[in-house]
């Protein structure tokens, strides 16, 4: 009878192989198409998540199959499609983007690091990516999510990825994890970098509202640090942008079911702003750092449309950080960071064998 394993097989290790480092950088995720089919399947993902949803799980189930997985894939499709691009999903899209700046970026100070980057939900899936940096020679890995604040319902779900990888993998490489950069100097940096451009050809507007993806007001009350990390990075940037307590205000978008959630919520919050006669309102939305569907469609769309039905007269969304230069020095200084230690320059000797079956590769296609 033939053993088996729980671990995957792997090649033989090769002593003369020059360790690697990488960024895994990730994502939330997306749908693959705006389809009902597709986005089905990235809900049924998403939604099965204990993170995501915290109550007994077979009681969920029983909501999630027989009730939202039944009507919520068409109209969520529906909102997809008004914000998909020829190219893809937007949050794709900016993501991938990201992490081939940030590797160019590194470069450009003298790393060698590969960037990779992954969805926690859909594809490219963290799994799938960390199989391929093993199969580069990767030995070390930096796990970064593209999220500033921590959440047990985010952030701790992608390190909740990562561990399952591990636990199926015999050769395990190093592992760190960013946590969280909500207070980031270069994060709140760019931010304001990115509201005063906008700023400076639109004018300033009576209010700006900084809209933060919710979460059940529960997880507070458990512990999870998110709400007061949201609230410190407003702070810090309401201060950056030297603006007076009655020229801003937080808020919380994106509720899901009937429970209570941080508050204040952003579309109740934007209908009292235009009934009380603010004028102009501007929306930034400083958790997400690149646009998606929650900010192209509930707030640029959804959310406009609340404002000026209420009695605003104008309203501004300010696009996410996505490929802002100032964000990718922000990130790439953060990278850098949470490298340190690791050698993350290939020897001369070595990269000048690189570059020479690079120019036999080159020479060869062209031949």
């Amino acid at each position: 009878m033939a053993l088996t394993s729980p671990f995957f097989p792997e090649p033989p290790f090769k002593h003369d192989q020059t360790p690697r480092t990488a960024v895994l950088y990730c994502n939330l995720g997306t749908p693959d198409e705006p389809t009902p089919a597709a986005v089905r399947r990235y809900l049924a993902e998403f939604l099965s998540d204990a993170r995501v949803i915290e109550i007994p799980k077979l009681v969920w189930l029983l909501i999630l199959h027989g009730i939202i997985l039944r009507t919520r894939p068409a109209q969520s499709a529906a909102k997809y499609a008004s914000i998909w691009t020829p190219q893809g999903s937007p949050l794709r899209l900016w993501t991938e983007k990201q992490s081939k700046l940030l590797q160019g970026w590194l470069g450009e100070r003298g790393h060698s690091v590969t960037v990779r980057y992954a969805m926690r939900y859909g594809n490219p899936s963290i799994a799938s990516q960390l199989d391929a940096l093993k199969a580069e020679g990767a030995t070390r890995v930096l796990i970064l999510p593209a999220y500033p604040q921590y959440s047990a319902t985010s952030t701790a779900s992608v390190f909740d990825a990562v561990y399952a990888w591990a636990a199926r993998t015999r050769r395990i490489p190093e592992l760190r994890f960013v946590n969280h950069y909500h207070d980031h100097p270069g994060y709140i940096q760019a931010l304001a970098t990115r509201i005063r451009s906008h700023w400076q050809h639109h004018g300033q507007p009576d209010k700006l509202l900084m809209s933060f993806h919710g979460v059940p007001e529960r997880t507070l009350q458990l512990g999870d640090p998110y709400h007061c990390e949201c609230l410190k990075t407003a702070r810090l940037l309401a201060a950056e942008l030297r603006l007076s307590p009655e020229q801003w205000q937080h808020s919380f978008q994106s509720r899901l079911g009937r429970a209570k959630w941080l508050q204040p919520y952003t579309e109740p919050m934007l209908r009292a702003l235009g009934k009380s006669g603010v004028k102009r309102v501007d929306v930034v939305c400083p958790g997400f750092t690149s646009d998606c569907l929650e900010t192209l469609e509930e707030i640029a769309m959804e959310g406009r449309q609340a404002f000026l039905t209420s009695g605003g007269k104008e309203f501004h969304y300010i696009p996410c950080l996505n490929d802002d230069p100032a964000w990718i020095s922000a990130l790439c200084e953060l990278t850098q960071q949470h490298l340190a230690g690791w050698p993350t320059q290939v020897p001369l000797d070595a990269q000048a064998l690189q570059d020479s079956k690079q120019r036999a590769l080159v020479l060869g296609a062209k031949e």
